[in-house]
């Protein structure tokens, strides 16, 4: 009986193990299927965040694009407005019936509008440098803040 009881303890020992390993392998595979479930999550959340990140450097991407773009709007018009400037000033100046010497030409590109300063002798000067500023700066109002003075 003793060889008996061996080959029965042996056995047992045999299926005890055989247990054990099952055991094992389906806590395994268990373990296996929640940190798959777990990373899933973890991608989603990190795709989540990355959409989220992607989308608001989209967007600010298109407001500096937008800033960009009323700058150079902003920096064309004042070009435009010293363009005018010095073009108003230039054909004063050539003009020989008029005396530019005291006169200071100032350009408003928002406003469309040219603003004369300053004196010259005649009421006659004063009536023809605002026709020669509207002609040299076509779409622009003329203000004409020339004073008359005979001897400036």
């Amino acid at each position: 009986m003793s060889l008996k009881n061996a080959y029965l303890g042996i056995a047992l020992l045999s299926g005890l193990s055989l247990a054990a390993c099952s055991n094992t392998a389906a806590g395994a595979k268990k373990d296996a299927e929640i940190n798959a479930d777990k990373a899933a999550v973890a991608a989603d959340k990190a795709e989540d965040k990355a959409q989220a990140a992607g989308e608001k450097a989209a967007a600010e991407g298109k407001e500096a694009a937008a800033e960009t773009k009323e700058a150079t709007r902003e920096a064309t018009g004042e070009l435009k407005a010293a363009t005018e400037t010095i073009d108003v000033k230039t054909a004063l100046m050539a003009d020989r019936t008029v005396d530019a010497s005291h006169i200071n030409v100032d350009t408003f590109h928002e406003t469309k509008t040219i603003v004369l300063k300053g004196s010259v002798k005649t009421a006659t000067q004063r009536d023809e440098a605002a026709r020669i500023a509207a002609a040299e700066a076509p779409g622009y109002r003329i203000d004409n803040q020339l004073q008359i003075v005979p001897n400036p």
